[in-house]
């Protein structure tokens, strides 16, 4: 089997992209949303459908509450090749002279939840390209495609080896770095440029000393509250929010 995806959501829109030797395996008399997803993956005529029992799905995922169906797109690590990933060189390759861009990096997630919440913000807000390094940090596994809501299907993803060679990359090719840290300026007297990277750092650790030496400016955002900090992955959807919003 290869990847699995789970979840109403996630597997709607991983359904609209998924190949051949992709198979959805739904609960006998799973319910209307369950034959709903039956039908769509029908429709696609490159997806195949079995029904099975509520303990045979249970057994393919065991202690995930995959709620009637399980979408497996077949074959070893072709579920991550369904997840637009490209390498930073490809990416800014793509960019026209001018054109405006945004970058997320995340340097040390490690909680898929955390992730997966983060790639929903990053369609949302319409981040061209999320960054993670392809050690110390959680990959785009079965959780945080359910998390994300089918939103991983759609950010265009780089798992890279080096954060700091690559953000010289994005530097070469006019972006600015804002590493997001409680030490910061406060972001919302930011003009963020047309070409903006924003780092957020780790759960516990925040941004690595390597990383912040490679940032143009430290940004942070402004609290009133009794806690000190916010979640990583409300805070980048906050960020996020911040470059998207017009400027008076």
């Amino acid at each position: 089997m290869g990847e699995k995806v789970y979840g109403y959501h996630a597997i709607e829109e991983a359904i609209k992209k998924a190949g051949m030797g992709s198979t959805l395996y739904a609960e006998r008399g799973g319910g209307e949303r369950v034959e709903a997803l039956v039908r769509a993956a029908k429709l696609t005529g490159r997806i195949a459908v079995k029904k099975i029992s509520r303990d045979e799905l249970g057994r393919m995922m065991p202690g995930a509450d995959v709620r009637g169906a399980i979408l497996d797109l077949g074959g070893p690590r072709r579920g991550a090749s369904r997840l637009k990933e490209l390498s930073v060189e490809e990416f800014c390759s793509t960019l026209e002279e001018g054109q405006k861009a945004l970058v997320l990096i995340l340097d040390g997630i490690t909680d898929p939840h955390n992730l997966g919440a983060i790639l929903r913000s990053a369609d949302q807000f319409g981040a061209d390209l999320v960054i993670i390094p392809e050690r110390r940090s959680v990959q785009a596994n079965e959780t945080v495609v359910k998390v994300s809501s089918g939103a991983a299907q759609y950010v265009p993803l780089s798992v890279v080896t080096n954060l700091s060679r690559e953000m010289k990359t994005l530097k070469d090719n006019g972006f600015w770095i804002y590493g997001a840290d409680m030490s910061g300026e406060d972001s919302y007297s930011v003009s963020f440029p047309e070409r903006t990277a924003i780092v957020m750092g780790s759960e516990g650790d925040g941004i690595s000393q390597l990383v912040r030496k490679n940032c143009d400016y430290i940004i942070s955002i402004p609290m009133q509250g009794h806690i000190d900090s916010l979640n990583v992955s409300v805070a980048a959807g906050i960020l996020l929010y911040e470059f998207r919003r017009p400027r008076g």
